[in-house]
């Protein structure tokens, strides 16, 4: 049976630890990058379910990391966190090929709602900024 993975992309280490927490009850193994280079090369080597990133996580490599992440694997489910409420900042994670949009500070009572909906292969978008995608 292949163990489900999920690749948790951030910069922050306190913020990571805090979801690793959160999907260490969903995943056999939470993969932490945070950085470019290393998320680069997880991609290469691994094959995640799904990835978890920090939708403010620069790259060199595109114009976002949601883009970055469907460059190496156009079907990889990516659901973004974000600090930022505004449906301009969802809009453009979704059109980039996000299939979820949790903000961080809602991320203990809605993370497991969207991973679940997405690897389901709906998509999830926080309450408190709307259901239009």
């Amino acid at each position: 049976m292949k163990k489900r993975i999920v690749l948790l992309v951030d910069r922050h280490p306190a913020l990571l630890e805090g979801i690793r927490g959160l999907l260490g009850t969903v995943f056999d193994s939470v993969i932490m990058v945070s950085d470019e280079a290393s998320l680069v090369g997880a991609l290469q080597r691994l094959e995640p379910d799904l990835v978890v990133v920090d939708q403010s996580f620069r790259v060199a490599q595109a114009s976002d990391v949601v883009t970055l992440v469907k460059e190496y694997s156009s079907e990889l489910k990516i659901i973004a966190l974000s600090s930022y409420e505004e449906p301009e900042f969802m809009r453009h994670c979704m059109s980039s090929g996000a299939s979820g949009y949790v903000l961080k500070r809602s991320a203990a009572k809605d993370l497991i709602k969207a991973v679940d909906e997405v690897l389901r292969g709906g998509l999830f978008v926080a309450s408190e900024i709307g259901p239009s995608v």
